[in-house]
């Protein structure tokens, strides 16, 4: 598990998560990781027509907590949170200053963030007010990203893939239409199946490069889904 969050899996699964969930769009090519301080998150994470480096506008972003030298980032956000929006009003942009928020160099971008995440504490609270109210923290509203597995060497015919956090592949974040349209095998479904072609490295596997068994469970759930998301011979397509 810890390598998943080193290769950046967790990342693109957790910003699925987001994207499925409220509406966002995962960028074309998926998460950049710039690196970014808390500081600087406003000037970053904000579109490339505005100064930032965002393919546009409505995305997600996770920044990097060291520099592409191997050195840290001050003031980063490695077990934090954050968000950066728009303010389309000046009172909304006179509040970025007035209620201690970090805005850009220009003031209508601004950044919320939380420098801690408790995951150990707030699962807990999930679970139960999924399980006594019905409640759950999120749930998806539509198929907008994905995450695909991704080579992480040159790999050659024959290979047993090792999934998330393996030596293998890591799970890059691709945008479901994308990942529908060109067969790409989900990252979740890359344990345990045998390559039968070679591939390159930064490849992202498609479901005809590997041997995979077709009344698996797991499987005939993801063709289903596919099938329901606009691939309508997915869940009777040969391997």
């Amino acid at each position: 598990m810890f390598n998943s969050f080193v290769d950046g899996t967790k990342s693109g699964i957790e910003m699925t998560a987001v994207c499925n969930a409220t509406g966002l769009m995962p960028q074309s090519d998926g998460l950049h990781f710039p690196p970014a301080t808390r500081f600087e998150l406003a000037d970053i994470c904000k579109p490339k027509s505005e100064g930032g480096t965002l393919e546009k506008e409505g995305v997600t972003e996770v920044t990097s907590s060291v520099y592409r030298d191997g050195t840290d980032v001050p003031h980063h956000l490695a077990l934090g949170t954050y968000v950066v929006f728009e303010g389309d009003t000046d009172y909304a942009r006179r509040c970025f200053k007035e209620y201690a928020m970090l805005p850009d160099k220009s003031g209508k971008y601004a950044a919320l963030y939380r420098p801690i995440h408790m995951i150990g504490l707030e699962l807990g609270i999930s679970v139960a007010s999924c399980a006594l109210r019905h409640e759950p923290t999120g749930a998806p509203t539509g198929f907008r990203s994905d995450v695909v597995a991704t080579a992480k060497t040159p790999l050659k015919a024959g290979t047993m893939l090792d999934g998330e956090g393996g030596f293998c592949v890591w799970g890059k974040q691709t945008p479901a239409d994308v990942s529908l349209s060109r067969g790409l095998l989900p990252l979740g479904l890359a344990h345990d199946v045998k390559l039968k072609n070679d591939v390159v490295e930064g490849q992202a596997l498609k479901w005809s490069d590997v041997e995979y068994d077709a009344t698996d469970i797991a499987v005939k759930v993801r063709r289903e889904m596919e099938a329901a998301f606009g691939r309508p011979n997915a869940a009777t397509a040969a391997s």
